[in-house]
């Protein structure tokens, strides 16, 4: 028989599952403060509750602050701050409903619990959604591209980022959203079509960006990724591809100039505004801390136990090499390209970099965006591989998704000083039944105190359950999940038997 259309019913079932589980498990953990989170959070509570971009209130909690004219600002890009006022301005109510001050440390909690869900583990889950139907669209069928989406999102860091107010994860679910809608630019049969799709292209590219800064080069890459997929039929489609990325990427540059001069008065980036006495290797090693790509950090980012990818990750091994068999197919060599194209980048800028571990994450952090790109391999290394070499896949996605399990579990921030933390620290926490190890918070010095009640915890200590046993409800949401998969796939094999 032949395979079901991208766009079955049954298709978009399995994809809704897959993107509630993934939702959920995202949801699930809240992994405390930290000085990365902190500064978006310290810009997102100055907008919202004293309507300016000065974090001069808050800003005692981190050292990831810009310093201009005697004021501080978040150092970071705004893009997924900017994306979070809708959520929080909408929780905020909701909590007074309840019965909670939303300024109170509770409500604060609360709320940056709520923000990072909203504005990060969602749109992860949905780039996760979207890599499912990228799997189906490359040939992956339902089961390779389940396995692509699954892996990405529960067995690589991208699960510690999503579950984080970092940016990381967003990055990567734009980049994604981004592949998806230049591969519908070649799919597009209309002058209308042209342009839509060219113009999602060009803001969730752009909306990367915003979001980061070192996106701008994966950025570009893929709107030259949707130019080649009208290229072939003629002049006035190119030119409408052109005009829609131009006006989606140019709508996202209005955005990102209006705050950074709104807050600085030019148009350089937050970084270049750090204080001489704060992370003065940005000033004093190459372009704010970038100098050239280094063969033992590439190396160390691949395969080392610090945070090298394939350590934390031995399942995406496999990427690279279904990115090669794509490639190898014509209608597809483009895709195949350009994300193989941006995970170079990421990983070589990431090696480029001085402080390249990161400080505390886990995994490749400044490479971390491109990992959703990479999963896209996975489906068709999946399609490709013989039932003896599937059973090793899932074997070593199996490996992966448990590491990435014990790291949410117990803390996703892994110190750098460490030679392998995943050994040393994670490890031994975890079977120890210590979960939730971070105790920073995202709270000002005086609104937290000497308390450690602001930390880090799972939903299932918040209804009672102590140590292994709070990952009882997140093991019945997988349990559930796999049942109702397992009910579609019979309902499937039963409707095609008639």
């Amino acid at each position: 028989m032949s395979p079901l259309p991208e766009n079955s019913p049954s298709h978009r079932k399995a994809a809704i599952l897959l993107g509630v589980v993934t939702f959920l498990s995202f949801s699930y953990f809240y992994e405390g403060g930290g000085w990365n989170q902190n500064s978006r959070f310290d810009l997102l509570r100055a907008m919202v509750e004293r309507h300016t971009l000065q974090i001069d209130a808050y800003h005692d909690n981190t050292q990831d602050k810009a310093h201009f004219q005697g004021h501080y600002y978040s150092d970071k890009a705004p893009g997924l701050v900017f994306l979070a006022v809708p959520f929080a301005l909408s929780a905020r109510p909701v909590l007074r409903i309840v019965g909670i001050d939303p300024e109170s440390p509770r409500g604060e909690i609360a709320l940056s619990y709520l923000v990072s869900v909203g504005a990060v583990a969602l749109p992860t889950a949905l780039a996760g959604v979207c890599l499912f139907f990228l799997g189906l669209r490359f040939g992956g069928g339902s089961s390779g591209a389940a396995f692509a989406t699954l892996v990405m999102c529960l067995g690589t860091p991208l699960w510690a980022y999503a579950g984080l107010f970092w940016a990381h994860a967003v990055v990567g679910a734009c980049l994604v959203f981004a592949v998806a809608s230049a591969l519908k630019v070649r799919d597009s049969t209309s002058a209308r079509g042209d342009l839509l799709w060219a113009l999602a292209v060009g803001l969730a590219a752009g909306w990367a960006t915003v979001t980061e800064y070192p996106a701008a080069p994966a950025s570009a890459m893929l709107a030259f990724l949707a130019l080649s997929q009208a290229w072939s039929r003629g002049t006035a489609a190119r030119w409408r591809v052109i005009a829609g990325v131009g006006v989606g990427a140019g709508i996202c540059l209005i955005v990102l100039m209006a705050y950074l001069h709104a807050a600085f008065g030019a148009f350089r980036p937050s970084y270049s505004y750090y204080d001489p006495n704060s992370f003065s290797f940005m000033q004093q090693q190459g372009y704010l801390g970038l100098t050239y790509p280094h063969p033992d950090r590439l190396l160390k980012l691949l395969f080392g136990c610090s945070r090298g990818l394939f350590f934390a990750s031995p399942v995406m091994v496999a990427a690279p090499f279904g990115l090669w068999w794509l490639w190898r197919e014509k209608a597809h060599r483009a895709a195949a390209v350009v994300a193989a194209a941006i995970a170079a980048y990421y990983f070589l800028f990431n090696a480029s970099f001085y402080w390249w571990k990161a400080g505390l994450s886990f995994g490749p952090r400044y490479a971390g965006a491109c990992v959703p790109l990479l999963c896209v391999g996975l489906a068709v290394a999946w399609r490709r591989a013989t039932a003896v070499w599937r059973r090793g896949l899932v074997g070593l996605a199996v490996c992966s998704v448990f590491v990435a399990l014990m790291v949410v579990s117990t803390t996703s921030q892994l110190p750098m000083q460490d030679s392998c933390p995943l050994m040393h620290l994670v490890w031994p926490a975890f079977w120890s039944g210590q979960v939730a190890l971070n105790h920073e918070s995202v709270l000002t010095v005086a609104e937290a105190g000497s308390s450690a009640e602001h930390g880090a915890f799972n939903l299932g200590q918040l209804v009672g359950l102590r140590g292994l046993g709070s990952l009882i409800p997140l093991f019945a949401i997988w349990g559930v999940g796999a049942l109702l998969w397992w009910r579609m796939g019979r309902a499937e094999r039963i409707h095609s038997s008639r």
